[in-house]
């Protein structure tokens, strides 16, 4: 009878606070959640950051090396990209099966020392390497981090913690390209690899010091090699394919191959997961209804939205003449929107949830992206700011809701698998973005009118191409639009939230 009471007392502390008394003792036996953030934040900024202050200094890369802007050095950002893509889920599994403080270690370190490599690359070969070792450490990051947040912090503070780490990848997408510029202009490019260094080296001593006494938390299984082989394949044979679809033309030989082992890979996927006691990729979680619709919420989002940074970059350089510099700083505004909105619309999913919160921001970024459609020559610094802060505020308030239900829809033991799906869809929107806004462009001679404008030949033509350049543009970002449309009736499909037991 004592014993009873005893655990009735138990189970009514846990109630007291909102939650049932396993996850109540479950949360007391984690470290400190403000710490467990700050740990994930090195490491998330750190990806992030690289991710973005590549890209302005490749013509510095190209001169060191003698090659082509046009040429190999693609692969610099291709690599990163490819390795990345290609194990985020199996990773997720991975986590799941070995415990997360395992593979976040193993990424700091991996992330850390690659970084080292490509700063004393010798040749270019070489730092393609080391770029695609630097991806995979990234994956390794990238993939667990939500899922070491959602276990950090209780589940009604869920979208609070999201929205502060997409605050964290808001600053790492916004200062790279301008550190990055500042960097190459001041001292070298082997710096924006350099200064990764003792960014990871704190970020390994703070993960040893605020996660030393976390319960490693494994599941029985074995690995699945061949599931984890043929994803890899076919993910980064996607990858590979549709960055470079446009370049080198969707009818080449390599683009055809390269996307025919893609998709028979990914095909042959399901087939053999069947088949295994352990599979690399949880299938499962597509069953439920609000996982699935906020997975395909999210690609299609960053689908829609990803194009902004990719096309900006090409209106402001090649249709205005601003430098690479002063384009770096007018692409602020849409990063610094999410990092100041993102924060109050995880709070506020938290309160009301998500469904309606992530299908109204979706769809104050698909009115941001045809406001954008219609920028010009003409168009003013204001114009292109305020644009820019529409969109980002849309974004900001779908992001976070967005990924709190996607992940607060798994169960707890396929947390990093969910994390793992969060992750590749980013990625693979992103990928995929590029190729439709590029063949988008490409294909209605927006690139071509660009490249004459910015090489200063145009002459007596300039008018024309700056006309075929702004009707380019236009097509580019309402496909973007009708994309983002798609993706709110995607929101609206997942139906009511289950409970957050599962956080």
């Amino acid at each position: 009878m004592q014993r009873r009471e005893s655990d009735a007392i138990q189970i009514k502390k846990g109630a007291v606070q909102g939650r049932p008394a396993d996850v109540a003792s479950q949360q007391s036996e984690m470290p400190n959640k403000w710490l467990v953030m700050l740990v994930t934040a090195i490491g998330v900024f750190m990806a992030t950051l690289d991710s973005s202050i590549v890209n302005i200094s490749l013509p510095a890369i190209a001169t060191n090396f003698g090659v082509s802007l046009n040429g190999a050095v693609e692969w610099v950002v291709i690599a990163y990209l490819v390795a990345t893509a290609a194990i985020m889920l199996t990773v997720g599994r991975l986590a799941d099966m070995v415990g997360r403080k395992i593979v976040w270690i193993c990424g700091l370190v991996l992330f850390t020392a690659s970084s080292a490599t490509c700063g004393f690359a010798p040749s270019l070969a070489f730092l393609i390497s080391a770029r695609a070792i630097q991806g995979l450490g990234g994956a390794l990051l990238m993939a667990v981090s939500p899922a070491m947040l959602t276990t950090a912090f209780p589940p009604q503070e869920r979208g609070r913690a999201l929205g502060l780490n997409a605050v964290i990848v808001s600053l790492g997408v916004s200062v790279g390209p301008i550190l990055g510029g500042l960097i190459t202009g001041y001292f070298s490019w082997r710096w924006i690899f350099y200064v990764n260094v003792p960014i990871g080296i704190f970020g390994l001593i703070a993960t040893f010091i605020v996660l030393r006494k976390e319960r490693l938390q494994r599941n029985p299984g074995r690995f699945d090699p061949v599931g984890a082989l043929l994803l890899a394949i076919g993910l980064a044979c996607l990858a590979a394919g549709l960055s470079f679809g446009v370049e080198l033309g969707w009818t080449s030989p390599v683009i055809l191959s390269l996307l025919i082992i893609g998709a028979i890979s990914l095909i042959l996927l399901p087939f053999v997961e069947q088949r295994v006691p352990n599979p690399v990729i949880v299938l499962s979680l597509l069953k439920s209804r609000v996982f699935t619709s906020s997975l395909l919420s999210l690609v299609l989002s960053f689908l829609a939205l990803f194009a902004v940074s990719f096309m900006l970059p090409f209106y402001l350089e090649q249709l205005r003449g601003f430098s690479a510099q002063v384009s770096g700083f007018l692409l602020v505004p849409l990063p610094l929107a999410i990092a100041f909105i993102a924060p109050f619309s995880g709070m506020l999913a938290d309160r009301i949830g998500t469904r309606w919160l992530a299908a109204g921001g979706l769809a104050i970024a698909c009115i941001g992206l045809a406001f954008i459609s219609f920028l010009n020559a003409q168009s003013s610094i204001l114009d292109i700011i305020w644009r820019l802060l529409l969109t980002g505020v849309g974004q900001a308030l779908f992001q976070s809701p967005n990924n709190s239900a996607l992940l607060g829809s798994a169960p707890r033991e396929h947390q990093g698998s969910a994390s793992g799906f969060l992750a590749t869809g980013r990625t693979m929107g992103q990928t995929i973005s590029i190729a439709i806004a590029g063949a988008v462009f490409t294909g209605l001679g927006g690139a071509t009118a660009g490249g004459i404008l910015a090489s200063g030949h145009a002459g007596a033509q300039t008018a024309a191409l700056q006309q075929t350049f702004v009707s380019s543009f236009h097509a580019t970002f309402i496909v973007c639009a009708a994309i983002a449309a798609i993706g709110i009736f995607a929101s609206l499909i997942r139906g009511k939230e289950a409970s957050k037991k599962f956080a």
